[in-house]
């Protein structure tokens, strides 16, 4: 590849992935959302705006035997996506297209669908770099953009996602109805602060009840004190261990 992009690791080395080298860069957010999808050999999955693809290889360095399919409708990121399938050794499809019009195929019943939707409105101010832009601030409305996964999951499916915690109610609004059992996982920095992000999880079809969980706590103490990561033992489990999260 060439000098602009970089190579980084994920999960303590168990994933090697080509990112531009300006524009949207991965970190935890991917790694989070795959260690929250419980899914099983044999099962399909799909993403919406893979990105170059950290979450759906994160989740199928973990659980092999998956049938992977990754959506992103940005062709530079989509082709990383697709290097870093091959160059990691994971068997995944990458299509290039606007989840508002997603190719036949792709029209049918999955056992999971995760998402990273943009997490800012269109009027948020807009970042320099194109890319980072489209991944970051929203085009399609986060509703649509949810409608669209709560379509593709089969009766008995998951829809998994990861996005702001101001966001949560317009979440819970475009999942009711279709989509039941939802839980809420809390992302907070430190104990005692408030929620950033939140992982949300809904079942197509279910009844259960709606639960809010504990919060995850990202970093130990109440500060940072030192130079290098000072992640929590639970965020260690999920982010250099390839563990997956806990949803009791």
């Amino acid at each position: 590849m060439t000098d602009d992009t970089t190579l980084d690791v994920f999960l303590d080395g168990r994933l090697r992935i080509r990112q531009p080298r300006t524009g949207y860069r991965a970190a935890t957010d991917p790694i989070l959302l795959a260690a929250a999808v419980h899914a099983r050999p044999g099962e399909r999955v799909l993403e919406l705006g893979c990105g170059v693809g950290v979450a759906l290889l994160a989740l199928g360095r973990r659980v092999g035997g998956l049938g992977m399919v990754g959506v992103e409708r940005q062709e530079a990121y989509a082709t990383l996506a697709r290097v870093n399938a091959r160059d990691n050794g994971i068997d995944a499809v990458i299509e290039t297209a606007d989840l508002m019009a997603l190719p036949p195929a792709l029209r049918v019943g999955f056992d999971h669908v995760l998402t990273n939707p943009p997490f800012y409105r269109p009027d948020a101010p807009g970042a320099r770099d194109l890319g980072r832009d489209a991944a970051l601030r929203e085009d399609t409305p986060l509703a649509d953009w949810l409608g669209q996964g709560v379509k593709r999951v089969r009766s008995g499916g998951y829809l998994t996602l990861i996005h702001l915690a101001e966001r949560l109610p317009e979440i819970l609004t475009a999942l009711h109805g279709p989509m039941g059992a939802i839980a809420v996982r809390p992302l907070t920095a430190r104990t005692g602060r408030a929620a950033g992000r939140v992982l949300v999880q809904a079942r197509k079809g279910a009844k259960g009840p709606f639960r809010l969980l504990a919060p995850l706590v990202l970093h130990s103490g109440d500060r940072h004190l030192a130079d290098g990561d000072d992640f929590s033992p639970t965020a260690q489990a999920l982010l250099r261990d390839a563990q997956a999260l806990d949803w009791d």
